[in-house]
């Protein structure tokens, strides 16, 4: 037996949506649909249609399925129409012949080849360019590509002569992204189905910002979660999560804990319940507004999902000296550098300014932050916010550190310059030595941490040095070292290379 039920999402009907929408969007353009159907099915093959999805949807990841397990439900053929009739769609099918356009009189008409549609095809154009397929449609179309042609007594024109008017529709046209069904199932009644799907169009980013007293370093953090639904759907009164981490996704075309949002004191976390929780999902985390919320279509949403205060933070000044152009030396190895006279002996003068503080519950924060952008704002003695610095930082976890480049120091300055350099080819050994001179125009003291880049080989020994370090990594050293107020201070050291 064969039955048809179309779906729509105000139609009550038996047919009709059971409950609200949850929908999981992950920052990587894309999003998870997940949704109840009411369905009243007979034993058999039924015909279904099903028109509340996405203009983004993947065909290929829908699931259809009874929670209950009390029905079989099987998708014995499925068919996804994602180009809803419109203007230019129906320009298209009448490329090469004649059609009227009404005139802005409203009255009179004129008749007009279509030469070009300026037609760009939907699904087409997202599998071909994936997550860029915004970006490259906006660019075909300003390149001339969606600019529509036609004749008229034998002169072209790149415009509409006037409103199209097209024969009526065919029984077969849709108005919105369709999928029908033939689904088989083994018994007849009511069912209240699970349909999920993966669509594109939707994407979801952190952002912080960072306010500073007027004096010292304890600071206040605010994050925001902004959310992108260009999915081509409405969501009402959805289920939202936002899944973090580095989810590995295929491109269309081939081409994210366990910490409790409990009550703090006012100087941690939320004293009550805050607007998004977070938790540990695989090997991801997954941050759950409270409370229902719509997403429109082409809407961007903000949900602050974190806020705390007293946090102590260090402000780190760095001077990494060396400066090599990366153009200069594309393709070269290490043994060809090793014994390069001139690479790494350019001066970079710039001291960075790096902020840093622990992402930990006992400096009022210790929860998984996801990756964004961080803004950093000082307060000044009037009390007014004045901006200084921003960059993105990477998925933190709780308990790791989060350090933040924002600008270059003003009043500090670094100068680096080889003393020494000596090279023996037959018995395979290299000395280098470097002068780093550090001034400070401040009125207090300063410790910078000089950075030094062992680069010629993997084995080396510092043979001379002005000031103690530590060793960093296998081939960088770092010097700490207090500048007096408006001072100067110099490091030098001489490094022995053999291979």
């Amino acid at each position: 037996m064969w039955r048809r039920c179309t779906l729509f999402m105000l139609l009550a009907s038996a047919c009709a949506l059971a409950d609200q929408p949850a929908v999981t969007v992950y920052n990587q353009n894309f999003g998870v649909v997940r949704e109840r159907l009411s369905l009243d099915l007979q034993p058999g093959v039924n015909e279904l249609e099903f028109t509340e999805i996405t203009a983004h949807l993947e065909p290929d990841s829908v699931i259809l399925r009874d929670p209950s397990g009390r029905h079989r439900l099987q998708i014995v053929e499925q068919n996804y129409r994602s180009d809803p009739v419109s203007q230019q769609l129906l320009l298209s099918l009448f490329e090469g012949k004649e059609i009227e356009f009404l005139q802005p009189d409203g009255k009179t008409t004129i008749r007009g080849r279509i030469v070009r549609s300026g037609y760009v095809p939907h699904q087409q154009a997202w599998q071909r360019y994936g997550q860029h397929y915004y970006m490259a449609q906006a660019a075909y179309v300003q390149g001339g590509g969606g600019q529509p042609i036609i004749e008229i007594d034998g002169r072209l024109r790149f415009a509409l002569p006037g409103t199209p008017l097209f024969p009526s529709l065919a029984d077969d046209t849709i108005l919105k992204p369709t999928l029908n069904w033939l689904l088989e199932t083994d018994a007849a009644g009511s069912v209240d189905a699970e349909l999920s799907y993966v669509t594109g169009g939707m994407s979801w980013k952190a952002d912080y910002n960072v306010v500073a007293p007027p004096e010292g370093d304890e600071l206040e953090l605010v994050g925001w979660v902004t959310i992108d639904n260009q999915s081509g759907r409405d969501f009402a009164d959805a289920r939202i999560k936002l899944m973090a981490g580095d989810v590995s996704k295929i491109r269309p075309g081939g081409e994210f804990y366990g910490y409790a949002m409990n009550e703090v004191s006012s100087r941690g976390l939320y004293a009550g319940q805050p607007p998004v929780s977070e938790k540990s999902f695989d090997e991801y985390h997954l941050y759950t507004l409270r409370r229902p919320t719509t997403l429109h279509d082409r809407e961007t949403k903000q949900v602050e999902f974190v806020r705390a205060d007293g946090i102590a933070s260090e402000r780190v000044y760095v001077y990494d000296g060396v400066f090599i152009d990366p153009q200069r030396y594309r393709g070269w190895d290490l043994m060809s550098i090793r014994v390069q006279s001139e690479y790494g002996t350019q001066s970079n003068p710039k001291v960075w300014v790096m902020r840093e503080f622990e992402n930990t519950a006992a400096n009022n924060l210790g929860m998984p932050l996801p990756a964004g952008r961080m803004r950093f704002y000082r307060r000044d003695s009037d009390g007014q916010l004045e901006f200084t610095g921003e960059n993105e930082i990477d998925h933190t976890p709780k308990d790791e550190r989060v350090r933040v480049y924002t600008g270059n120091a003003f009043d500090l300055v670094g100068e680096r310059r080889r003393t020494h350099f000596d090279v023996n080819h037959n018995e395979n050994w290299l000395d280098e030595a470097f002068e780093i001179k550090l001034r400070n125009h401040k009125d207090e003291p300063v410790e910078i941490r000089v950075v030094e880049h062992l680069y010629r080989w993997y084995t080396w020994d510092v043979t001379e040095k002005s000031h103690e370090f530590e060793k960093t990594e296998s081939q960088t050293i770092e010097f700490r070292v207090t500048v007096p107020p408006d001072g100067e201070e110099t490091i030098t050291y001489r490094v022995h290379y053999t291979w």
